[in-house]
This record gives C-alpha cells, structure tokens and sequence, in this order.
C-alpha cells in the first residue's frame, strides 16, 4: 500500500540503495517524467504568482482544466515552491 508519487526522492530510504537496485532491473520502474506542455507550464505559472499553495478544490479544478493528474499539480507545485526557496 505505497502512496508515492513515483519518483525515488519520495521513498523511505532503504529500498533501492543496495547495489543490485543500482542495475535499474529489481523493484518497480520508475515513472516516465511528465512533459508538460507550453500552455500548461504558463496556467501553473500563473496560478503559483496568485497562490503558493493549493487547496484540494482548487487543485482539483486546475487538473481537469489542464488534463492532468491531482497528483501532477501537486508535485508541481512542491517542486515549484523548491525551487523559489533555491532562488531566494
């Protein structure tokens, strides 16, 4: 019953550390990374200059609006507050 979204930053430590999980053969496969389009980066840009922090309605609305996953919207707003922490 793992709840990750996928990407191995999010798991717990331990599971692909060893050196056969370094082959990439053993466990799960890693997720293709999500290309968003153009129009889509500007909406979620647009969205963080307005609110740094979304709540589920909202996030709800802006995935069916863009046609991506709550998930998705999620992790890129995570990722986009990271990287605004970085520039600071």
């Amino acid at each position: 019953a793992d709840e990750s979204s996928g990407y191995e930053s999010e798991s717990a430590g331990g599971e692909r550390a060893g050196p056969a999980a370094e082959g990439g053969t053993r466990g799960r496969q890693r997720r293709a990374r999500t290309a968003f389009t153009s129009e889509q980066v500007c909406r979620l840009e647009k969205t963080f200059q307005r609110h740094k922090y979304l709540g589920a309605t909202e996030r709800r609305k802006l995935a069916a609006a863009l046609q991506l996953s709550e998930i998705q919207i999620k992790t890129w707003f995570q990722n986009r507050r990271m990287k605004l922490k970085r520039q600071i």
